[in-house]
């Protein structure tokens, strides 16, 4: 009976050792099925962001908005060369009213001069008739740089508008397509698995 009692223990033993082992072997099943539906959880993510990037992008191919970004480099280009020949005609615009107004003032001192010598009503005459040609002309001078002002301020305005869109569109372009090599990747992952 001692022999049987041994046996059974030792028999007890092992169904212990065993079930040590199946336990762990349980365990680590659990945590690669964890694992598993951890990474299928990411993979689901991964395709509702690239649905959502897909819908953002309009499902354009890539080569539509490589055309697109090179079409807003262009019209950036243009409106940079717009910027500097508005830029121009309004200093050459100033320097025309500085013309004006040293010829006024020149005229002015001859005036001065003048008065001395001719009548006083002719010379306030005059006065009054070159001051109101000279205000007509310099009205007009500083009505185009404004408007020139106004422009050039646009232009920047839209210019920074497009150079932000453009950098969008690059990054866009650039997490698209990291994003679609993501999915290769993970693709080919899972089928080793």
């Amino acid at each position: 009976m001692s022999c049987t009692i041994e046996k059974v223990l030792a028999d007890a033993k092992a169904l212990v050792e065993r079930l040590k082992e199946h336990d762990s072997a349980a365990e680590a099943l659990i945590e690669q099925t964890t694992a598993l539906n951890k990474r299928v959880e990411a993979m689901k993510q991964y395709q509702e962001d690239i649905q959502e990037l897909n819908e953002v992008a309009r499902h354009r191919p890539r080569s539509t908005l490589v055309m697109g970004i090179q079409q807003e480099n262009r019209q950036i280009r243009h409106l940079q060369q717009e910027n500097k020949e508005l830029r121009t005609s309004l200093e050459e615009h100033q320097s025309a009213l500085e013309l004006i107004m040293s010829k006024y003032r020149e005229q002015m001192f001859r005036l001065l001069m003048a008065s001395k010598k001719d009548d006083l009503m002719m010379i306030t005459k005059l006065k009054e008739q070159h001051s109101k040609e000279l205000q007509v002309h310099v009205d007009k001078i500083n009505e185009m740089a404004t408007v020139m002002r106004k422009a050039i301020e646009i232009d920047e305005q839209r210019l920074f508008k497009e150079q932000e869109r453009i950098v969008q569109l690059e990054e866009e372009l650039s997490e698209n397509t990291s994003l679609s090599g993501l999915v290769t990747n993970a693709n080919l992952s899972m089928r080793k698995s």
